[in-house]
């Protein structure tokens, strides 16, 4: 789905989808995702005949970031409500898919995880003398990153 294009997508136009929370259009207004990445653990090893100094570097296991969403509080409390269900000790996976939007609102990018469930939740800080939108943030891990 991704065309060529000289110049790179602003980061500010995105959506965030969680598959059966409030329907499966994207979730409110979120201003942050973080964590989009996957790293391969390398794993050192070495014949016992070969030279020392000598050392092979194998893939090992696929690691993924935990995803950090952040957004202003509302009083949609779906994410709340999957983070109890979880502290309850439901889990309940889900798909989530984080879309990136060009100047027109159209997709360009979309990330896809796979069996993600939230593992954190932090509500906003207060403070008295600011105007500052209150933030409510979410971390969620997940089994596996596609990029389509």
């Amino acid at each position: 789905m991704a065309t060529f294009r000289e110049d790179p997508y602003p980061d500010h136009n995105f959506q965030v989808s969680v598959e059966g929370l409030d329907g499966d259009g994207p979730q409110a207004g979120f201003s942050e995702v973080d964590g989009l990445d996957v790293s391969i653990e390398v794993i050192e090893y070495r014949n016992g005949n070969e030279p020392a100094g000598t050392v092979r570097k194998l893939p090992g296991l696929q690691k993924y970031g935990d995803i950090i969403l952040k957004r202003g509080v509302t009083g949609d409390l779906g994410f709340w409500e999957w983070i109890k269900t979880a502290m309850n000790g439901h889990v309940q996976r889900r798909s989530v898919t984080i879309r990136l939007l060009d100047e027109g609102r159209e997709e360009v990018l979309a990330w896809r995880l796979r069996r993600a469930w939230p593992c954190q939740y932090a509500g906003p800080s207060l403070r008295a003398g600011t105007s500052d939108v209150a933030l409510e943030t979410l971390v969620i891990c997940h089994e596996g990153l596609e990029l389509e």
